[in-house]
Protein backbone atom coordinates (compact mmCIF):
# COMPACT_ATOMS: atom_id res chain seq x y z
CA UNK A 1 0.00 0.00 0.00
CA UNK A 2 1.15 3.43 -0.36
CA UNK A 3 -0.06 5.26 2.28
CA UNK A 4 -1.54 8.93 1.81
CA UNK A 5 0.03 10.74 4.96
CA UNK A 6 -1.43 14.22 4.32
CA UNK A 7 -5.33 13.03 4.54
CA UNK A 8 -7.15 14.06 7.39
CA UNK A 9 -10.54 12.95 8.78
CA UNK A 10 -12.50 16.01 8.37
CA UNK A 11 -11.22 15.94 4.57
CA UNK A 12 -14.59 13.20 4.01
CA UNK A 13 -17.07 15.48 5.39
CA UNK A 14 -18.39 15.72 2.21
CA UNK A 15 -18.23 12.31 1.03
CA UNK A 16 -19.61 11.09 4.02
CA UNK A 17 -22.61 13.48 3.75
CA UNK A 18 -23.13 11.62 0.34
CA UNK A 19 -22.87 8.29 1.56
CA UNK A 20 -25.22 8.51 3.92
CA UNK A 21 -27.62 9.87 1.58
CA UNK A 22 -27.41 6.66 -0.31
CA UNK A 23 -27.15 4.37 2.53
CA UNK A 24 -30.57 5.53 3.43
CA UNK A 25 -32.18 4.45 -0.36
CA UNK A 26 -30.04 1.29 -0.31
CA UNK A 27 -31.63 0.71 2.96
CA UNK A 28 -35.35 1.48 2.07
CA UNK A 29 -35.01 -0.68 -1.43
CA UNK A 30 -33.48 -3.72 0.18
CA UNK A 31 -36.51 -3.66 3.03
CA UNK A 32 -39.10 -2.94 -0.25
CA UNK A 33 -38.11 -5.41 -2.42
CA UNK A 34 -36.18 -8.52 -1.09
CA UNK A 35 -38.22 -11.57 -0.63
CA UNK A 36 -37.69 -12.32 2.69
CA UNK A 37 -39.40 -16.29 2.15
CA UNK A 38 -35.76 -16.86 0.59
CA UNK A 39 -34.30 -16.31 4.42
CA UNK A 40 -31.41 -13.69 5.34
CA UNK A 41 -30.31 -11.50 2.14
CA UNK A 42 -26.26 -13.03 2.28
CA UNK A 43 -24.90 -11.15 -1.15
CA UNK A 44 -26.42 -10.35 -4.44
CA UNK A 45 -26.48 -11.62 -8.28
CA UNK A 46 -26.45 -9.25 -10.26
CA UNK A 47 -27.68 -6.48 -7.83
CA UNK A 48 -30.23 -8.55 -6.02
CA UNK A 49 -29.93 -10.11 -2.74
CA UNK A 50 -29.99 -13.48 -2.63
CA UNK A 51 -29.17 -16.05 -0.20
CA UNK A 52 -26.67 -18.81 0.54
CA UNK A 53 -27.73 -21.72 2.68
CA UNK A 54 -24.52 -22.42 5.30
CA UNK A 55 -25.40 -20.66 8.52
CA UNK A 56 -27.38 -17.69 9.77
CA UNK A 57 -24.71 -15.18 10.29
CA UNK A 58 -25.70 -12.12 7.96
CA UNK A 59 -29.12 -10.94 9.49
CA UNK A 60 -27.96 -8.69 12.09
CA UNK A 61 -25.69 -6.86 9.69
CA UNK A 62 -29.31 -6.35 7.97
CA UNK A 63 -30.84 -4.66 10.36
CA UNK A 64 -27.46 -3.09 11.91
CA UNK A 65 -26.81 -1.07 8.97
CA UNK A 66 -29.88 1.09 9.42
CA UNK A 67 -29.31 1.51 13.31
CA UNK A 68 -25.51 2.60 12.45
CA UNK A 69 -26.96 5.35 9.47
CA UNK A 70 -29.43 6.77 12.42
CA UNK A 71 -26.80 6.90 14.52
CA UNK A 72 -25.03 8.88 11.67
CA UNK A 73 -28.01 11.19 10.37
CA UNK A 74 -30.65 10.94 13.20
CA UNK A 75 -33.37 9.49 10.73
CA UNK A 76 -35.33 7.60 12.72
CA UNK A 77 -37.29 5.82 10.60
CA UNK A 78 -34.38 4.24 10.15
CA UNK A 79 -34.32 3.61 14.12
CA UNK A 80 -37.49 2.26 13.62
CA UNK A 81 -36.49 -0.02 10.94
CA UNK A 82 -34.09 -1.51 12.50
CA UNK A 83 -35.67 -1.96 15.58
CA UNK A 84 -38.52 -3.86 14.10
CA UNK A 85 -36.14 -6.19 12.02
CA UNK A 86 -34.47 -6.73 15.41
CA UNK A 87 -37.77 -7.47 17.25
CA UNK A 88 -39.39 -9.34 14.43
CA UNK A 89 -36.58 -11.37 12.93
CA UNK A 90 -33.48 -11.74 15.39
CA UNK A 91 -34.75 -13.75 18.38
CA UNK A 92 -33.89 -17.06 17.22
CA UNK A 93 -30.30 -16.22 16.29
CA UNK A 94 -30.17 -15.75 20.30
CA UNK A 95 -30.21 -19.69 20.88
CA UNK A 96 -28.92 -20.48 18.10
CA UNK A 97 -26.06 -23.21 19.33
CA UNK A 98 -24.88 -24.02 15.97
CA UNK A 99 -22.45 -21.12 15.20
CA UNK A 100 -19.44 -18.82 15.71
CA UNK A 101 -21.23 -15.73 14.96
CA UNK A 102 -22.94 -14.11 17.94
CA UNK A 103 -21.05 -11.14 17.85
CA UNK A 104 -21.80 -10.69 14.56
CA UNK A 105 -25.83 -10.85 14.68
CA UNK A 106 -26.89 -9.65 18.04
CA UNK A 107 -24.05 -6.94 18.61
CA UNK A 108 -25.05 -5.43 15.74
CA UNK A 109 -28.34 -5.20 16.85
CA UNK A 110 -29.32 -5.07 20.33
CA UNK A 111 -26.07 -4.22 21.27
CA UNK A 112 -26.51 -0.67 19.13
CA UNK A 113 -30.30 -0.62 20.45
CA UNK A 114 -28.91 -0.78 23.50
CA UNK A 115 -25.86 1.50 23.05
CA UNK A 116 -28.02 4.20 21.58
CA UNK A 117 -31.03 4.33 23.73
CA UNK A 118 -28.51 4.65 26.76
CA UNK A 119 -26.82 7.57 25.01
CA UNK A 120 -29.97 9.21 24.74
CA UNK A 121 -29.94 9.08 21.08
CA UNK A 122 -33.83 8.25 21.07
CA UNK A 123 -36.21 7.59 24.24
CA UNK A 124 -36.07 3.70 25.40
CA UNK A 125 -38.10 2.62 28.39
CA UNK A 126 -36.26 0.50 31.57
CA UNK A 127 -38.37 -2.59 30.37
CA UNK A 128 -37.12 -2.26 26.69
CA UNK A 129 -33.40 -1.77 27.62
CA UNK A 130 -33.62 -4.65 30.01
CA UNK A 131 -35.07 -6.47 27.34
CA UNK A 132 -31.76 -5.84 24.77
CA UNK A 133 -29.63 -6.64 28.13
CA UNK A 134 -31.09 -9.81 28.50
CA UNK A 135 -30.67 -11.04 25.02
CA UNK A 136 -26.46 -9.92 24.94
CA UNK A 137 -26.47 -11.91 28.27
CA UNK A 138 -28.03 -15.01 26.52
CA UNK A 139 -25.93 -14.62 23.68
CA UNK A 140 -23.08 -14.62 24.97
CA UNK A 141 -23.63 -17.59 26.95
CA UNK A 142 -24.77 -19.30 23.72
CA UNK A 143 -21.42 -18.61 22.14
CA UNK A 144 -19.17 -19.16 25.13
CA UNK A 145 -21.13 -22.77 25.71
CA UNK A 146 -18.84 -23.59 22.26
CA UNK A 147 -15.70 -24.15 24.14
CA UNK A 148 -12.85 -26.77 23.59
CA UNK A 149 -10.32 -26.96 26.32
CA UNK A 150 -6.73 -28.11 25.25
CA UNK A 151 -3.40 -28.04 27.62
CA UNK A 152 -2.31 -24.47 27.24
CA UNK A 153 -5.45 -22.83 27.21
CA UNK A 154 -8.63 -23.04 24.97
CA UNK A 155 -11.03 -21.77 22.19
CA UNK A 156 -14.83 -21.22 21.31
CA UNK A 157 -14.77 -23.69 18.44
CA UNK A 158 -16.41 -22.94 14.70
CA UNK A 159 -19.41 -24.47 13.20
CA UNK A 160 -16.81 -27.25 11.56
CA UNK A 161 -17.00 -28.85 15.40
CA UNK A 162 -14.92 -29.07 18.13
CA UNK A 163 -11.58 -29.23 16.50
CA UNK A 164 -11.79 -26.36 14.59
CA UNK A 165 -10.94 -22.61 15.56
CA UNK A 166 -11.49 -19.44 13.39
CA UNK A 167 -9.60 -16.37 13.12
CA UNK A 168 -13.22 -15.17 12.69
CA UNK A 169 -14.21 -15.50 16.18
CA UNK A 170 -11.82 -13.19 18.02
CA UNK A 171 -14.61 -10.44 16.33
CA UNK A 172 -17.38 -11.80 17.54
CA UNK A 173 -16.22 -12.43 21.15
CA UNK A 174 -17.12 -9.04 21.42
CA UNK A 175 -20.82 -10.79 22.90
CA UNK A 176 -18.96 -12.34 25.36
CA UNK A 177 -16.94 -9.29 26.70
CA UNK A 178 -20.52 -6.95 26.42
CA UNK A 179 -22.29 -9.70 28.81
CA UNK A 180 -19.49 -9.04 30.80
CA UNK A 181 -19.58 -5.82 30.82
CA UNK A 182 -23.54 -6.22 31.97
CA UNK A 183 -22.32 -8.75 35.00
CA UNK A 184 -23.36 -11.55 33.61
CA UNK A 185 -23.34 -14.72 35.54
CA UNK A 186 -22.74 -18.04 33.08
CA UNK A 187 -23.68 -21.16 34.76
CA UNK A 188 -22.31 -24.44 33.64
CA UNK A 189 -23.16 -27.94 35.37
CA UNK A 190 -22.80 -27.83 39.34
CA UNK A 191 -23.60 -24.55 39.50
CA UNK A 192 -19.75 -23.71 37.98
CA UNK A 193 -19.84 -20.12 37.14
CA UNK A 194 -17.98 -19.11 33.97
CA UNK A 195 -15.94 -16.21 33.75
CA UNK A 196 -16.94 -14.86 30.66
CA UNK A 197 -14.14 -11.95 30.55
CA UNK A 198 -11.66 -14.96 30.45
CA UNK A 199 -13.48 -17.13 28.88
CA UNK A 200 -13.01 -14.49 25.70
CA UNK A 201 -9.68 -13.39 26.75
CA UNK A 202 -8.20 -17.42 26.99
CA UNK A 203 -9.82 -17.49 22.92
CA UNK A 204 -7.66 -14.43 22.32
CA UNK A 205 -4.71 -15.41 23.70
CA UNK A 206 -4.84 -19.21 21.98
CA UNK A 207 -6.17 -17.77 18.48
CA UNK A 208 -3.03 -15.08 18.83
CA UNK A 209 -0.88 -18.07 19.29
CA UNK A 210 -1.98 -20.24 16.69
CA UNK A 211 -3.89 -18.25 13.87
CA UNK A 212 -1.23 -15.55 13.99
CA UNK A 213 2.24 -15.91 12.63
CA UNK A 214 5.44 -13.85 13.36
CA UNK A 215 7.98 -14.81 11.61
CA UNK A 216 9.50 -17.22 14.20
CA UNK A 217 9.83 -20.61 11.91
CA UNK A 218 6.29 -22.27 12.75
CA UNK A 219 6.71 -23.73 9.42
CA UNK A 220 8.34 -22.67 5.61
CA UNK A 221 6.07 -19.84 5.04
CA UNK A 222 5.52 -18.50 8.22
CA UNK A 223 6.03 -14.21 7.95
CA UNK A 224 4.97 -11.73 10.11
CA UNK A 225 1.26 -11.15 10.35
CA UNK A 226 0.08 -14.15 7.73
CA UNK A 227 -3.25 -15.48 9.22
CA UNK A 228 -4.43 -18.76 9.31
CA UNK A 229 -8.32 -18.98 8.40
CA UNK A 230 -8.52 -21.95 10.78
CA UNK A 231 -6.39 -23.65 13.39
CA UNK A 232 -6.87 -27.62 13.83
CA UNK A 233 -6.62 -29.04 16.90
CA UNK A 234 -6.79 -32.89 17.94
CA UNK A 235 -8.94 -33.20 20.47
CA UNK A 236 -7.55 -36.62 21.84
CA UNK A 237 -4.73 -34.60 23.33
CA UNK A 238 -5.37 -31.51 22.57
CA UNK A 239 -2.63 -30.88 20.56
CA UNK A 240 -2.42 -28.48 17.44
CA UNK A 241 -2.07 -30.27 14.61
CA UNK A 242 -2.30 -27.76 11.70
CA UNK A 243 -3.45 -24.21 9.55
CA UNK A 244 -6.38 -24.59 7.34
CA UNK A 245 -8.67 -22.73 5.23
CA UNK A 246 -11.79 -22.94 4.43
CA UNK A 247 -12.63 -19.68 2.27
CA UNK A 248 -9.03 -18.70 1.44
CA UNK A 249 -6.56 -20.53 -1.11
CA UNK A 250 -4.98 -22.68 1.42
CA UNK A 251 -3.75 -22.95 5.16
CA UNK A 252 -0.62 -21.84 4.53
CA UNK A 253 -1.58 -18.34 2.43
CA UNK A 254 -3.28 -15.70 3.80
CA UNK A 255 -7.22 -15.21 3.25
CA UNK A 256 -7.93 -11.25 3.62
CA UNK A 257 -10.71 -11.01 4.75
CA UNK A 258 -9.60 -13.88 7.69
CA UNK A 259 -7.02 -11.18 8.39
CA UNK A 260 -9.42 -8.72 8.32
CA UNK A 261 -11.33 -10.14 11.61
CA UNK A 262 -8.18 -10.33 12.86
CA UNK A 263 -7.17 -6.57 12.11
CA UNK A 264 -10.44 -5.32 13.86
CA UNK A 265 -11.21 -8.00 16.80
CA UNK A 266 -7.88 -7.79 18.67
CA UNK A 267 -8.07 -4.32 18.48
CA UNK A 268 -11.28 -4.12 19.89
CA UNK A 269 -10.22 -7.00 22.42
CA UNK A 270 -7.05 -4.07 23.53
CA UNK A 271 -9.76 -1.20 24.00
CA UNK A 272 -12.55 -3.60 25.88
CA UNK A 273 -9.43 -4.08 28.33
CA UNK A 274 -8.36 -0.68 29.02
CA UNK A 275 -11.51 0.04 29.83
CA UNK A 276 -11.45 -2.47 32.48
CA UNK A 277 -7.77 -2.33 33.64
CA UNK A 278 -5.19 -4.82 34.43
CA UNK A 279 -4.11 -7.97 31.95
CA UNK A 280 -1.06 -6.02 30.73
CA UNK A 281 0.61 -9.73 29.91
CA UNK A 282 -2.55 -10.23 27.77
CA UNK A 283 -2.90 -6.95 25.92
CA UNK A 284 0.93 -7.19 25.09
CA UNK A 285 0.22 -10.13 23.48
CA UNK A 286 -3.05 -9.11 21.53
CA UNK A 287 -0.88 -5.78 20.32
CA UNK A 288 1.75 -7.87 19.19
CA UNK A 289 -1.05 -9.84 17.25
CA UNK A 290 -2.61 -6.27 15.56
CA UNK A 291 0.14 -5.01 14.76
CA UNK A 292 1.54 -7.96 12.70
CA UNK A 293 -1.97 -8.28 10.89
CA UNK A 294 -2.00 -4.73 10.06
CA UNK A 295 1.23 -5.06 9.16
CA UNK A 296 0.71 -7.52 7.00
CA UNK A 297 -2.41 -5.59 4.98
CA UNK A 298 -0.15 -2.79 4.38
CA UNK A 299 2.58 -5.03 3.37
CA UNK A 300 0.32 -7.13 0.92
CA UNK A 301 -2.28 -4.88 -0.53
CA UNK A 302 -2.40 -2.99 -3.85
CA UNK A 303 -0.99 0.72 -3.45
CA UNK A 304 -4.71 2.68 -2.95
CA UNK A 305 -5.57 -0.11 0.07
CA UNK A 306 -8.00 -2.56 -1.24
CA UNK A 307 -6.44 -6.59 -0.85
CA UNK A 308 -7.20 -9.08 -3.68
CA UNK A 309 -9.11 -12.44 -2.07
CA UNK A 310 -6.20 -14.33 -1.03
CA UNK A 311 -2.73 -12.76 -0.47
CA UNK A 312 -1.59 -16.30 -2.37
CA UNK A 313 -4.01 -16.66 -4.49
CA UNK A 314 -2.69 -18.72 -7.42
CA UNK A 315 -2.42 -16.03 -10.22
CA UNK A 316 -2.16 -13.05 -8.55
CA UNK A 317 1.81 -13.35 -10.10
CA UNK A 318 -0.33 -12.77 -13.83
CA UNK A 319 -1.01 -9.21 -12.28
CA UNK A 320 2.67 -8.64 -11.43
CA UNK A 321 4.06 -5.98 -8.78
CA UNK A 322 0.11 -5.35 -7.72
CA UNK A 323 1.04 -3.59 -4.49
CA UNK A 324 2.66 -1.15 -6.55
CA UNK A 325 -0.60 -0.55 -8.62
CA UNK A 326 -4.04 0.27 -7.84
CA UNK A 327 -6.82 -2.79 -7.51
CA UNK A 328 -8.48 -3.92 -10.23
CA UNK A 329 -11.61 -5.11 -9.28
CA UNK A 330 -12.27 -6.37 -13.60
CA UNK A 331 -9.26 -7.78 -13.93
CA UNK A 332 -9.01 -11.74 -15.50
CA UNK A 333 -7.22 -13.28 -12.72
CA UNK A 334 -8.28 -12.95 -9.64
CA UNK A 335 -11.06 -11.35 -7.20
CA UNK A 336 -10.53 -8.35 -4.99
CA UNK A 337 -12.47 -8.28 -1.21
CA UNK A 338 -13.90 -4.86 -0.69
CA UNK A 339 -15.24 -6.34 2.12
CA UNK A 340 -11.78 -7.21 3.97
CA UNK A 341 -10.60 -3.68 2.92
CA UNK A 342 -13.51 -2.22 4.71
CA UNK A 343 -13.51 -4.26 7.45
CA UNK A 344 -9.28 -3.60 7.43
CA UNK A 345 -9.45 -0.06 7.57
CA UNK A 346 -11.66 0.15 10.88
CA UNK A 347 -8.93 -2.38 12.08
CA UNK A 348 -5.80 0.46 11.29
CA UNK A 349 -8.46 2.86 12.78
CA UNK A 350 -8.85 1.65 16.20
CA UNK A 351 -5.00 0.26 15.96
CA UNK A 352 -3.78 4.00 15.46
CA UNK A 353 -6.48 5.08 18.14
CA UNK A 354 -4.75 2.79 20.61
CA UNK A 355 -1.16 3.51 19.90
CA UNK A 356 -1.57 7.29 19.54
CA UNK A 357 0.39 7.76 23.30
CA UNK A 358 2.74 4.82 23.35
CA UNK A 359 3.57 5.10 20.01
CA UNK A 360 3.19 8.54 17.97
CA UNK A 361 4.89 7.25 14.96
CA UNK A 362 3.19 4.17 14.16
CA UNK A 363 -0.28 5.23 15.56
CA UNK A 364 0.21 7.71 12.49
CA UNK A 365 1.12 4.74 9.85
CA UNK A 366 -1.93 2.87 11.06
CA UNK A 367 -4.35 5.44 10.95
CA UNK A 368 -3.15 7.08 7.69
CA UNK A 369 -3.17 3.76 6.29
CA UNK A 370 -7.08 3.36 7.38
CA UNK A 371 -7.65 6.80 5.77
CA UNK A 372 -6.31 5.71 2.56
CA UNK A 373 -8.09 2.84 2.73
CA UNK A 374 -11.69 4.36 3.39
CA UNK A 375 -10.98 6.88 0.77
CA UNK A 376 -10.54 4.16 -1.95
CA UNK A 377 -13.82 2.57 -0.69
CA UNK A 378 -15.85 6.05 -1.27
CA UNK A 379 -15.16 6.10 -4.90
CA UNK A 380 -17.44 5.44 -7.77
CA UNK A 381 -15.65 2.07 -8.59
CA UNK A 382 -16.78 0.66 -4.95
CA UNK A 383 -19.70 2.57 -4.17
CA UNK A 384 -22.93 0.82 -5.47
CA UNK A 385 -24.76 3.86 -7.23
CA UNK A 386 -27.07 2.44 -9.76
CA UNK A 387 -30.48 2.36 -8.12
CA UNK A 388 -31.20 -1.17 -9.53
CA UNK A 389 -28.46 -2.13 -7.54
CA UNK A 390 -29.57 -3.46 -3.72
CA UNK A 391 -26.30 -3.41 -2.49
CA UNK A 392 -23.73 -0.67 -0.74
CA UNK A 393 -20.18 -1.12 -1.56
CA UNK A 394 -19.47 -3.44 -4.64
CA UNK A 395 -17.11 -6.41 -5.38
CA UNK A 396 -17.38 -8.33 -2.10
CA UNK A 397 -16.52 -11.81 -2.49
CA UNK A 398 -17.95 -14.57 -0.26
CA UNK A 399 -16.37 -18.05 -0.87
CA UNK A 400 -14.71 -17.90 -4.34
CA UNK A 401 -12.88 -21.49 -4.16
CA UNK A 402 -16.47 -22.91 -3.46
CA UNK A 403 -17.42 -20.64 -6.70
CA UNK A 404 -20.63 -19.01 -5.37
CA UNK A 405 -19.87 -15.47 -6.30
CA UNK A 406 -21.18 -14.09 -9.33
CA UNK A 407 -18.97 -13.47 -12.24
CA UNK A 408 -20.74 -11.06 -14.97
CA UNK A 409 -21.17 -12.06 -18.45
CA UNK A 410 -17.97 -11.61 -20.60
CA UNK A 411 -15.72 -11.11 -17.63
CA UNK A 412 -13.35 -13.80 -15.70
CA UNK A 413 -13.90 -13.63 -12.02
CA UNK A 414 -16.61 -12.07 -9.72
CA UNK A 415 -17.07 -8.39 -9.85
CA UNK A 416 -19.60 -5.87 -9.16
CA UNK A 417 -21.61 -7.71 -6.13
CA UNK A 418 -22.05 -7.05 -2.79
CA UNK A 419 -22.71 -9.14 0.56
CA UNK A 420 -24.01 -8.02 4.01
CA UNK A 421 -21.27 -8.02 5.75
CA UNK A 422 -19.24 -5.83 3.69
CA UNK A 423 -22.43 -3.57 3.76
CA UNK A 424 -22.21 -3.55 7.30
CA UNK A 425 -18.63 -2.87 7.79
CA UNK A 426 -18.55 -0.10 5.12
CA UNK A 427 -21.28 1.77 7.43
CA UNK A 428 -19.69 1.00 10.79
CA UNK A 429 -16.21 1.73 9.01
CA UNK A 430 -17.96 5.08 7.98
CA UNK A 431 -19.64 6.33 11.50
CA UNK A 432 -16.42 5.32 13.32
CA UNK A 433 -14.50 7.67 11.40
CA UNK A 434 -17.46 10.28 11.02
CA UNK A 435 -16.84 10.27 15.27
CA UNK A 436 -13.27 10.60 14.60
CA UNK A 437 -13.83 13.56 13.01
CA UNK A 438 -16.10 15.23 16.06
CA UNK A 439 -13.64 14.52 18.47
CA UNK A 440 -15.99 11.63 19.99
CA UNK A 441 -15.09 7.64 19.35
CA UNK A 442 -17.43 4.47 18.44
CA UNK A 443 -16.74 1.30 20.48
CA UNK A 444 -19.05 -1.68 20.88
CA UNK A 445 -19.24 -1.26 24.85
CA UNK A 446 -19.91 2.17 24.80
CA UNK A 447 -23.67 2.47 26.17
CA UNK A 448 -23.70 -1.29 27.07
CA UNK A 449 -24.82 -0.50 30.63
Amino acid sequence: MKINTTIKFTDFSNDLNDFWKLVTKKVWALHKNYDESQGSPVFTVEGKYTTRGWTEWTQGFQFGIPLLAFDATGDKELLALGKQGTMNKMTHHLSHFGVHDHGFNNVSTYGNLLRLANEERYKGSDFEKDYYKLALKMSGSVQAKRWTEIPDGGYLYSFNGPHSLFIDTVRTCRILLAAHKLEHRMLEEHDEEIDLLQRAITHGLTTAKYAVFYGEGRDSYDEWGRVAHESIFNLNDGAYRCPNSQQGFSGFTTWTRGLAWAMVGFPEFIEYLDFVGGYEKEREIFLKAARASCDFFIDNTSSDGIPYWDAGAPNLHKLGNYQEKEADPYNDYEPVDSSAAAIGAQGLLRLGQILKEEDPSAAKKYQQAGLTTLQTLLKDVYLAKNEGHQGILKHSVYHHPNGWDHIPEGRKVPADESSMWGDYHMVELCLYAQRLSEGKNYRFFDGIV
